[in-house]
Formats: structure tokens, sequence, C-alpha cells
């Protein structure tokens, strides 16, 4: 396998990382990092205090030069879990910035400060000889069914995933990615950082995201490519009727990407509808990295998460573990993926390990139904989104891009809750775009059953002002299945 790297290696002087006031070029990069790297030699492992800064780029970068893995750390992570983590991956040392003040929890481990105007001699800049099969990256789940599981990626599932996306997306050195998402996750540092500097090409951290980031860095600042979560496409898409300067920098960006949750259909056409550009979705999660992707100048296909990347297979599985070959676009499974993308296994956790694979192939929890082209739509996760009601298999997330199809729904999430005559029965939560003046009950059930079937109308609905949600942007269903039997 090729170095991660290779453009840090050539140390040019090209544009790599810019984050606020701070940037780097593919040289500067390489003393930096590479000076770090020296610091890390024999550490087993080492935590990243993944603020948005440019600092935790260095600070990644440097321990994959070193070939020593490194443990993003979210900067919000709670007491408890902090623990947790740090019992559980054992790291040497946590890198952070000089001005960063780290929580008590981090007092025991020796902190190198990570700096960004090393003046030291050149260091060097190639990657430590490294096994393809050794981690990289040690990355903890969200812990929603227990407590967070440290996720062994290797240099090569890294690689492949992101020389796949390279292959569906034509991303190139010419590149530059725009976006703003935590660095503490697959989705802002593997996809987010690592993708660009694989590829030798630029990436511009925002720091926060806001409207008029997008909208500097995509218009004047010349990006090409924006990353973003549904949260963030749907401020845009709000933004679009008053700001001519936000239209023409969407309009002329190459690449628009959307993921970590599915993104509303009516967000997909505001945009579309204003820009004349389509939104691409990808769907991945931290042990598979990505999976699959809607195709860049095709067909737009709003709702659905598109084809197999290069190199992954997909299946759909029955509940009794039957594989399903139905693609009629109705027909509920659970999505298997295998292919040189996927995880290791789970740190110091061989049972757990063992659980997610069926054979070869790892269950990823989310439900999906396949196209007559092959084309994935997920329905939602096994956990919390499959609801079987009056004898049918129903997605919930279906049902929610019904529900935000309604002019008077501004958010919508649905669970299911036990019912003594239908099983389940489906139960709409509601942000409605009038507060004063909600859409009713019937009116909602009404117009879910219109679009979709009558058995998928929701038989409850609920009011919020707020849907709640994690860091990046995902509803917590658990706090509604909560609330709902409070």
């Amino acid at each position: 396998m090729s170095a991660l790297f290779p453009a840090v290696a050539a140390r040019s002087d090209r544009p790599a990382l810019r984050c606020g006031a701070d940037a780097l070029t593919y040289g500067e990069l390489a003393r930096t990092a590479g000076a770090l790297a020296a610091r890390l030699d024999g550490l087993e492992r080492v935590a990243v205090w993944a603020a948005p800064t440019a600092r935790t780029a260095v600070a990644v970068v440097a321990a994959l030069l070193a070939g020593v893995p490194a443990v993003p750390l979210n900067p919000r992570t709670g007491e408890r879990e902090l623990a947790h983590i740090l019992g559980d991956s054992t790291p040497g040392a946590v890198l952070a910035a000089p001005g960063d003040v780290l929580p008590a929890g981090l007092a025991a481990l020796p902190r190198i400060d990570v700096g960004l105007d090393d003046p030291g001699p050149l260091p060097r800049a190639g990657e430590k000889e490294t096994d393809p099969e050794s981690p990289a990256l040690v990355v903890y789940t969200s812990g929603t069914t227990g407590p967070p599981k440290g996720v062994l990626l290797s240099r090569r599932a890294v690689a492949a995933s992101l020389d796949a996306l390279a292959e569906a997306w034509a991303w190139t050195s010419d590149d530059v990615l725009v976006h703003a998402l935590p660095l503490f996750h697959v989705h802002g540092l593997v996809l987010g950082i690592l993708g660009p500097l694989r590829r030798g090409g630029e990436v511009r951290h925002l720091g926060a995201f806001s409207v008029e980031g997008v909208a500097r860095e995509l218009g004047a600042g010349g990006g090409t490519v924006l990353f973003g979560v549904p949260t963030m496409y749907h401020r845009l898409a709000d933004a679009l009727s008053g700001d001519e300067g936000l239209v023409r920098a969407l309009a002329g960006a190459r690449l628009l990407v959307s993921g970590s949750a599915a993104l509303p259909v009516h967000d997909h056409e505001r945009i579309a509808a204003a820009t004349g550009r389509t939104v691409v979705e990808r769907y991945g999660m931290t042990e598979t990295l990505m999976n699959t992707s809607v195709r860049p100048g095709g067909e737009p296909r709003p709702g659905t998460v598109g084809t197999p990347l290069p190199g992954v297979e997909l299946r759909l599985a029955d509940e009794d573990g039957s594989v399903l070959g139905a693609r009629d676009g109705e027909t509920v499974g659970e999505v298997q993926v295998r292919g040189p993308n996927l995880f290791s296994g789970y740190l110091n956790r061989p049972e757990a390990t063992a659980a997610a694979f069926d054979g070869d192939w790892f269950r990823t929890g989310d439900m999906a139904v396949r196209e007559a082209d092959g084309t994935v739509r997920l329905v939602g996760r096994r956990a919390t989104d499959l609801i079987k009601s009056g004898g049918y298999k129903i997605g919930a997330g279906e049902i929610e891009n019904a529900l935000l199809d309604h002019p008077g729904v501004r958010e919508a999430a649905v669970t299911g809750e036990p019912d003594p005559d239908l099983g389940e029965r489906i139960v709409a939560w509601v942000v409605p775009a009038d507060a004063e003046e909600p859409p009713a009950e019937s009116e909602l059930a009404d117009h879910v059953a219109g679009l979709l079937a009558p058995h998928k109308r929701p038989r409850t609905v609920r009011y919020l002002e707020a849907l709640p949600r994690n860091d990046m942007g995902k509803v917590l269903k658990k706090a509604l299945s909560a609330a709902g039997r409070a």
C-alpha cells in the first residue's frame, strides 16, 4: 500500500490546510507534523484533543507519520465517558494546542503541545514503515447501546475508503474542500481532513459552521467541494431565498456532499431549485467508513444513498439471517457489507467484534430497501427505526420524509410504541413551522397516508419546540422514546 500522505513527503508549496488564521502548505505541514512525529516514537497510542483547529489536523497527521494510532477525543465528552475511553484505550500521552484547557480527567497523562511553527531542523517527512493492517485510528462510537466501543480503523481501511471515494467523486488534488464538521468523528476527520491531504488538495475548515463562511469559501475563496450534515444544508436552504451570493457560491461548487443522516427531500428540492446543483448523499459508519454514494452527474436521487463504492459488497438480510434478493424498493432488510473498508474489530471487545459479523459480512444495524438498479434507500436503524405495525415492517425514515413534505412541518422524527392491537403504533414527533398554529394530527395522518400508504400513517402526533440531537445533528430517538414513556 502506498503511503497515506504522498503529498506531505513531497514538501511542496501547495496550500494544504487552513483553519481561521492558521494556514499551512504541504512543506510546512511536513516540517510541523514531522517534528511532532519524532516526539511520539515508542508510544503505543496517543489521544488527540480534537478541537476544530489546524492543530488537531497536525496532531493526527503526526501520529500517522509516526505509525502511532490516534484516539480523537470529543472536547464535549462528559467526565464518565472520558474516563471510560481513557481506561479502555490507555494512551501514552495527549496531544493538544498550547492554549487548550483540558479536563481533570486528562491530568494524569503526559501532555504534548502541538505547534504550527516548529523552528527546528527539517525532519524526516516520510511515514514510518508500518503494516497496512495496523491501526491508524481508534474512534469511539456514540455509546447509544452501552459504553462507547473503540473502533480499530486500519491504515488499509482508511486508504481503501478514501481512494474509493476519489474514484466515485473524481476527487483530485485540484479540489478545495470546505467544511465545518467536528474533528473527532469519521466524517469530519477521515473524510474531511485526511481525504484532501491524501489527494494532495486543500482543506479549509471553518472552525464553526456559518452560512456566511460557506458562501465566502465557496465563492471568492475558490472552494470546489462542500461537506456537511443535514442540519447545515437545511440552514443553507433557508438562507438561499435572500442571499444571491450564497446562490452563486453553491451553484459554482463542483460537488455538494451530505452525510451522517438522511437529508430531507424537501431540502434537496429547495437547493436544486435555487442553484441547479444536486446534493450527493453517501452512506457510511464508523466501523465501515464509506459504503455507498450517489454518483455526481447522474440522475438526481433524493432520498437514496446511491450504490456500493468500488471494492464494497453489500447485501440485505432478513431477521432470520437469510439473504434478501428482492430489488423492488419495498422489501426491508438489514444492510450487511464486506470489503477493504471494514474496521479490524473493537478494542478489547472480542465478543462484540464476533457478534457484529455474519462470517465476513458486517451487520450494520441499518435497515434499507434496494431499487431495481441496486440503489440503496435507508429506512432507519434496526433498533429504533424498524416499526412492526399490523403485520407490516415499516421504516421510520420514509414517514419522516413524508411529514417534512408538509408545509406546516419544520422538523419530524418517527418512533414506534407498543400497541395492544397493532403490535406497535407509529408515533410522529413534530416541530411545527408555526408553533401557534400547528397542523392538526388528522391532517398529518392523512398527508402521510396519501403519499405512502394507509398503514404507514402516524397514529399519534406529539409536538415539540425542537428535536434532541447529537453533535453530528442526528436525532436522539432513545430520548424521544423515553419522553413518550414518561
